[in-house]
């Protein structure tokens, strides 16, 4: 007998919840099971960590979404265990053993290579990962097993730690914390740093402690949120303006609020900057403000960029409302 499906009621969820991704499931199956549980109707992240990988992941719910591009240019923090003296076919722990040798390195050799790798460099992004080109994934051409030209891109490794260190005995490893710009594979990272030490090697651990301003030790985990009844749940869940770090804020009265949310320019003394976000009354309590979108100033003019609608500034009023 088919067993019978419970059918979940969507509603409308805003803000950012930030998710502590556990080890084996992508990216996307957590948002659909954090998205499932929160009974979101609308849901996105702010890009992706692999499946070995765990560590923060901003998750993004209702008009969210709205500023979630925003937030895939910023810098990353990641701890990771490079194993040395063993190459994958896919740089971590995944794939198959494609080449071993003697780890032969001494400790002022280690950190002569971290050095190396900081600063700007060149990476070459690996085949396994879901970078396009021809309009199809790099891991797509490598399960069918082939192997395309890719260009290297300019990313920029702000700083590495080296945290632990074992060159000898059965499992020689490095464990190291990478501050890095978007774009930075570690894989590709921990595999040429292996490389540069003549050893090779391969990602075995790989967290993701900081993206932007949120820290993993301010995330949840999935098995929490399950715990949690339903309007903790909601709490748990960050303002939108938690997605607009560096932006300069700028508080509009209720005639200039209603004219900027319909995309009319307003005029005022502001300086010109690229980063804007506006503010506005709260219709039930003027002593309250509430975001109404992003936007760019210039020549005194303020100038819209993303906006919420007026049905998402009700609903994020009613939601805080009705939590105690």
């Amino acid at each position: 007998m088919e067993r019978q499906r419970t059918r979940v009621q969507r509603r409308p969820v805003h803000g950012v919840l930030l998710l502590d991704k556990p080890l084996g499931l992508s990216s996307n199956q957590a948002l659909q099971k954090a998205k499932w549980l929160l009974r979101a109707d609308k849901a996105g992240h702010t890009g992706t960590l692999d499946p070995l990988a765990t560590g923060v992941l901003p998750l993004c719910f209702g008009a969210a979404t709205k500023f979630s591009q925003l937030h895939l240019d910023a810098d990353k923090t990641y701890e990771t265990t490079v194993r040395l003296g063993v190459r994958t076919s896919t740089a971590d722990a995944e794939g198959e053993v494609i080449d071993t040798r003697p780890v032969t390195c001494t400790v002022g050799q280690v950190v002569e290579v971290l050095d190396r790798f900081m600063g700007e460099i060149d990476q070459v992004p690996p085949m396994h990962s879901a970078l396009k080109k021809d309009g199809k994934a790099l891991y797509e051409y490598a399960r069918d097993g082939e192997t395309v030209e890719r260009e290297p891109r300019r990313v920029t490794v702000h700083d590495i730690e080296l945290l632990d260190m074992q060159l000898q005995g059965e499992a020689p490893q490095l464990r190291l914390r990478v501050v890095c710009s978007k774009g930075t594979y570690i894989r590709t990272l921990g595999e040429d740093i292996g490389e540069a030490l003549g050893c090779g090697g391969h990602l075995i651990a790989l967290r993701r402690t900081a993206t932007g301003p949120f820290d993993v030790s301010d995330a949840t985990t999935l098995d929490a949120l399950e715990s949690m009844a339903d309007d903790q749940r909601l709490q748990a869940l960050r303002p939108l303006e938690d997605l607009l770090p560096g932006h300069e804020r700028v508080t509009l009265d209720a005639e200039h609020a209603g004219r900027f949310l319909s995309g009319v320019r307003r005029r005022g003394d502001w300086p010109n900057r690229e980063r804007v976000a506006v503010f506005g009354p709260s219709p039930t309590d003027p002593t309250q403000s509430v975001l109404l979108g992003t936007a760019h100033t210039q020549g005194g003019e303020l100038i819209a960029g993303r906006l919420l609608s007026p049905t998402d500034i009700q609903q994020i009023l009613e939601a805080c409302e009705a939590q105690p």
